[in-house]
């Protein structure tokens, strides 16, 4: 039996809330959506899909018409970010990212250094001076890599060729520029050497009037650790100069001079040979251009002579101006423990 419906006016709500989210009580009507289909339904229903089975993109409701609408579904199970579509990938400036190195590859100035070419700062140079192909192409920028056992590596177009290493010290006379080359035109200490194979050039500078010992080798890698300021590799010079400098004066140097606004490292000075021009013994820990001459013709004692009798644990007293020998075992091993 029917339950009769309470009286009252009755009021059309504007929209009606899905069938779902209406809680289910036992004097309840079901829906024709929700009523199960049956053998007496009519054969017209059986032909149109039911509401069950159309597709559905949110819940139902009713607009002020009365005509059904749909609101779009957003799945609260899946987080935001994954529905949300991604951004494609900004290019990065001036290309795509560099390769990572392969094995067996190298930088460039390295290889060059190594093959005897020059030092590892004279090879980035040459490298940046267009010089250099690899695989027939030129290469101008540094940080570049290849391997040198697979790559074909070229300077000028001339193939290179891994040396033996080669360690000889010069004692250096007057009159010879510390350069491979000279635009000037002057002569330069490879023309001292003679019947040397593979290509050498001198580790660090003496300059066209100064003499003494100088090492040259094809090793790249220790040529960049010798001259390295970081390394501090002593150096010790007999300079004579002009009149006796005064014991302040001397201090003054050993405590760090300051030449040209820039603040020199310390160096160590000793009187080696008394006189109206005495002979100094001046020790280095760096190698600026020219720095013993400006030095002391800052403070009015120029330098007249100038002779380099020791080069970290190199020294040979007996090596006369203009010869050269190679190193023995022994002092490679030292200069390389540096």
């Amino acid at each position: 039996m029917r339950k009769p419906a309470p009286k009252g006016p009755r009021t059309a709500p504007a929209t009606r809330k899905p069938a779902a989210a209406r809680p289910a009580t036992g004097s309840a009507r079901p829906t024709a959506s929700a009523r199960p289909a049956t053998g007496s339904a009519r054969s017209s229903s059986a032909s149109r899909p039911s509401s069950i089975s159309r597709p559905s993109s949110g819940p139902a409701t009713r607009s002020a018409s009365g005509a059904p609408t749909r609101r779009p579904v957003i799945d609260k199970t899946r987080p935001a970010a994954k529905q949300a579509p991604r951004k494609a990938a900004t290019p990065r400036p001036g290309g795509t990212s560099p390769r990572p190195p392969q094995a067996g590859q190298e930088r460039l100035q390295k290889i060059l250094a190594a093959a005897g070419i020059d030092s590892r700062r004279a090879c980035e140079q040459i490298i940046l001076d267009g010089r250099v192909q690899v695989n027939g192409k030129t290469v101008a920028e540094l940080g570049a890599r290849a391997d040198p056992r697979r790559d074909e590596i070229t300077v000028d177009l001339i193939p290179i060729h891994k040396e033996a290493p080669v360690y000889i010290l010069m004692n250096k006379p007057k009159g010879y520029v510390t350069t491979v080359k000279d635009d000037q035109g002057r002569p330069t200490v490879m023309a001292l050497l003679k019947g040397v194979p593979g290509r050498l050039y001198p580790v660090g500078r003496l300059d066209f009037n100064s003499e003494g010992l100088l090492l040259m080798t094809n090793d790249g890698a220790l040529a960049q650790v010798l001259m390295g300021p970081e390394h501090e590799i002593p150096k010790v010079y007999l300079v004579k100069v002009h009149r006796t400098p005064k014991p302040e004066l001397l201090k003054e140097f050993e405590a760090g001079f300051l030449l040209s606004g820039r603040r020199l490292k310390p160096c160590h000075i000793e009187i080696a040979e008394k006189g109206d021009n005495p002979w100094l013994k001046v020790t280095l820990t760096e190698g600026k251009n020219q720095q013993i001459r400006r030095m002391f013709a800052a403070v009015g004692h120029p330098v007249s002579k100038l002779r380099r009798v020791q080069f970290g644990p190199l020294s040979d007293p007996l090596l006369k101006p203009g010869a050269w020998r190679f190193l023995h075992p022994q002092e490679i091993a030292a200069i390389k423990s540096l």
